[in-house]
């Protein structure tokens, strides 16, 4: 049994149009939801959804947080909080990302099937090439992941490649809009591109009651670097975080 863990980036991708060239259909294709997409990785999951209808794929899953019912930025707002990143940990994702799609596959009823015959998931993960340091190896009892990018040595260049090949628009960065991991060339093209969400991220620092971090940028406050650019505008450069809204990169 194969699932794909999603995430609706260049890497993820690329990972499905790889199978799809090695004739590999994935039982379960997941994409786990925070709230706090850009708009234009909205597009490419629907896009992808189309995609993946017509290459025989199974339909891609979308799962959210349980529990309370609330996208990482309110949780953040009640909690006069920033996202766990900003403070140097990983909980957001294990929240939002990582146990959503656990939970998916706990109660699904083919893979309570198919862990009964003592066999594990096997799991694809979008680490590419230029990253094998992040594919460790770690005891799971229900899973085995499988790092498809690193073995068939698809680095950033070739995903590109790959996703140009298979006719699918380059979706760009897949993260939240005020994820802290940000950099400031991103910090500014949001407040160019999105100047709304811009000010949401304002408001969250401003609520936010913090002591260990100054803002979103951990070091310092969005809010800093773009009152900066509003005195010095040639701070501010065209990037380009997703071919929905701009040129393919």
């Amino acid at each position: 049994m194969i699932v794909v863990s999603w995430g609706a980036g260049t890497n993820s991708t690329a990972m499905l149009v790889g199978l799809k060239e090695r004739g590999i259909v994935p039982d379960a294709i997941t994409f786990a939801d925070t709230g706090g997409e850009k708009p234009a990785t909205y597009q490419h999951i629907e896009y992808m959804q189309g995609w993946c209808k017509a290459n025989g794929f199974p339909a891609i899953v979308v799962v959210k947080k349980g529990g309370r019912q609330e996208t990482l930025e309110e949780e953040c707002l009640r909690r006069k909080a920033l996202p766990s990143i900003a403070y140097g940990w990983k909980t957001c994702s294990q929240k939002y990302k990582l146990q959503p799609q656990e939970k998916y596959f706990n109660n699904l009823p083919a893979a309570k099937e198919f862990w009964k015959t003592g066999q594990k998931i096997t799991r694809l993960v979008g680490f590419d090439a230029d990253e094998p340091q992040r594919a460790r190896e770690f005891d799971d009892p229900k899973y085995e992941n499988w790092y498809a990018l690193i073995e068939w040595g698809w680095g950033r260049d070739e995903c590109i490649e790959a996703i140009k090949r298979a006719g699918i628009p380059l979706p760009g960065k897949s993260a939240c809009w005020f994820c802290p991991s940000s950099k400031t060339s991103e910090v500014r093209w949001l407040s160019q591109i999105h100047p709304d969400f811009m000010e949401r991220a304002i408001a969250m620092e401003r609520n936010a009651e913090l002591t260990m971090v100054k803002g979103l940028g951990r070091s310092y406050k969005w809010e800093d670097v773009i009152a900066s650019d509003d005195m010095f505008p040639e701070n501010y450069i065209e990037i380009d975080c997703g071919c929905y809204d701009g040129e393919a990169a």
